[in-house]
């Protein structure tokens, strides 16, 4: 995507803003204990260029919740801002975070041993379970 493409959005109360550069207009799910308990069921990001500019720093709070990953939400509204992994070269934003139109396809779920049965894509996607995210990628 070119800088022409960068998308802007918000937490819900407006007082973080994020612009950031998809990588691509593809969403990943992840059905994983971690973020299910976040937010309540599967997480589905864009994956975006880890040079996001995020504004309102004093309303984020980063929470530590793997040796290698932190979560951002806003302090005031609770908005789910992102998933980093410590070392770089990932940077998850929550689709609904972002203003778009809308053009996004879901073509990966992760860690779809854990998905409970209660729920399904209707769309053709790669799945792979825990231990191939963690063989391909290194760390979920």
């Amino acid at each position: 995507m070119s800088e022409a493409q960068r998308l802007t959005g918000r937490c819900l109360c407006g007082a973080v803003t994020i612009t950031a550069q998809p990588k691509s207009r593809h969403l990943d799910a992840c059905h994983c204990t971690m973020c299910r308990r976040w937010g309540g069921g599967a997480l589905i990001v864009a994956q975006c260029a880890d040079d996001a500019d995020v504004g309102g720093a004093s309303s984020i709070t980063t929470y530590d919740s793997s040796e290698w990953a932190e979560r951002a939400f806003c302090s005031r509204c609770g908005t789910h801002l992102y998933y980093r992994l410590k070392a770089g070269g990932l940077l998850a934003i929550p689709v609904g975070v972002l203003d778009s139109d809308g053009n996004w396809q879901l073509v990966q779920e992760i860690f779809i041993d854990d998905k409970p049965p209660y729920y399904d894509f209707a769309n053709a996607t790669e799945r792979l379970t825990g231990a191939e995210v963690i063989a391909r990628f290194g760390a979920p």
